[in-house]
């Protein structure tokens, strides 16, 4: 009957509050839901519980501290239990609530939290950080730096006008018309700083000219320098 079926929730229930609470964890991480009956029991125990995180956060988590996933209660071993986590704490950040994992002992996961003042900003934000991570994480699997300010598009410029001198008739024109167009980055960036495009571009052909393949424009002066420094 129904009240038989119950019990044998409850049962069931503080069997796998048991399992854990024999272990003395301070906190309780899980991606599905957590009932009342089970919560008063880790909260008799001085347990905190967190519930219905998502598996990325989860698997975060357990990089930080040092944790391990376990799907069941019955196969929870001393060795699971994450020991890394300094500090745990739930504050309020504008209208919602956030759990805090920190002071961690060599963490392998972090989570960076942003704040924007409207959602426009908060994106554009999380797009800047996203393009900042994403050339730091290129760097440390391949160290090589392509050079800015205009010196990269110049010197494929300038190579494909050596090019085009070495093609005879019409067929030129496409290696040209590409090399013209690359021109117009470095010519750009010029005219953004305030400087004469002509002047400038003149002498940063110039040192392309002469092998110096890393030079370009200086965003703020709008000076050719070498980009490298």
């Amino acid at each position: 009957d129904f009240t038989r079926i119950l019990e044998l929730e409850e049962k069931m229930v503080k069997q796998m509050c048991d399992d854990i609470i024999k272990l003395k964890p301070d906190l309780v991480i899980t991606e599905k839901g957590i009932s009342d009956l089970a919560q008063h029991y880790l909260l008799q125990n001085n347990i905190s519980a967190l519930r219905r995180t998502r598996k990325t956060d989860n698997n975060r988590i357990a990089r930080a501290t040092g944790a391990t996933i376990v799907n069941r209660t019955d196969e929870l071993k001393e060795s699971d239990i994450g020991t890394g986590c300094g500090m745990f704490e739930v504050r309020k950040i504008g209208d919602e609530y956030f759990s805090f994992i920190e002071n961690c002992k060599n963490p392998k996961a972090c989570t960076i939290l942003l704040r924007g003042a409207s959602k426009d900003v908060l994106k554009e934000v999380e797009r800047n950080l996203q393009d900042a991570l994403h050339v730091a994480r290129n760097i440390m699997v391949q160290p090589n730096i392509a050079a800015g300010g205009g010196a990269l598009e110049m010197a494929l410029q300038r190579g494909l006008t050596e090019k085009a001198k070495s093609v005879d008739g019409i067929q030129q024109g496409p290696y040209q018309a590409v090399a013209d167009a690359l021109e117009i980055i470095p010519s750009t960036l010029i005219q953004n700083c305030g400087s004469k495009p002509l002047r400038v571009l003149t002498e940063l052909r110039a040192k392309h000219s002469q092998g110096l393949t890393t030079y370009g424009i200086d965003g703020e002066t709008g000076k050719v320098v070498d980009m490298n420094e």
